[in-house]
């Protein structure tokens, strides 16, 4: 078998302040081959949003080791990890997380202005309708994000997560403010990106989202108890257009 795409081996977390000490993670160890689909469920404080932080390289373990790509992430300078989660890692929030005077274009367009590198404005307007092209936004491309609805500023997020056609795609609770058929929508969306190559990990609290996952880790207290394989995953409805 390949080197995982992420690996864990007993990551804990602590937080600590006036003498008390919380115990976010403990002991959480757990592999993620590239190309997989894995949700992350659990209640309100069970440390899934933690763990994601951590995946995510936005924030470093008290104790324990994570390796991205077979490289141990403890040992990237801060530089390191910003180039890997501009180039290699998309985050798609539950608040979207959208400038709102800016253009669907321009809020694309961020994590290509943040590689310096990538000075051709012919190539980033490409990457840019294609990421727009797989999340059916491009008939908004030059709305203001305000002036969208809660599922297309959703896609909107899904697209400037996609424009660095990166490895792994972190999506926290992303149908947490949107009505069901929106939802159903992301969903179908997430899983069409996971079919052409994508990794994808979900955070939800949602039992029924968590279905569209080809497996599932359950967290509680800081620990994951089940980590489970979805025979058949949910397939989000055809016919459902957001509006």
């Amino acid at each position: 078998m390949s080197t995982p795409i992420i690996q864990t081996k007993n990551l804990t977390k602590i937080y600590g302040g006036d003498g008390v000490e919380t115990r976010a993670l403990d002991g959480v160890s757990f592999d993620i081959q590239s190309g997989e689909f894995i949700a992350i469920i659990g209640p309100s404080g069970s440390g899934k949003s933690t763990l994601m932080h951590m995946l995510g390289l936005l924030d470093r373990p008290t104790t324990g080791e994570y390796f991205f790509e077979g490289k141990n992430a403890q040992k990237f300078s801060d530089d390191e990890l910003a180039e890997i989660r501009n180039k290699k890692i998309g985050f798609v929030f539950q608040t979207f997380n959208l400038l709102p005077r800016t253009t669907v274009f321009e809020n694309v367009e961020l994590p290509l202005l943040y590689d310096h590198r990538l000075s051709d404005r012919g190539k980033n307007k490409e990457k840019i309708l294609k990421a727009l092209e797989a999340t059916m936004m491009s008939h908004r491309i030059g709305h203001f994000s305000n002036q969208l609805s809660g599922g297309e500023k959703q896609r909107v997020a899904i697209a400037r997560a996609l424009v660095n056609n990166p490895d792994v795609i972190f999506a926290d609770e992303p149908t947490g403010n949107l009505d069901s058929k929106a939802g159903v929508q992301i969903m179908k969306i997430l899983q069409n990106l996971n079919s052409q190559g994508h990794t994808i990990i979900l955070v939800t609290h949602e039992t029924y989202t968590a279905q569209h996952a080809k497996r599932i880790l359950e967290m509680k207290d800081g620990k994951i108890i089940a980590d489970r394989e979805i025979e058949k995953p949910a397939k989000a409805r055809e016919g459902e257009v957001l509006k």
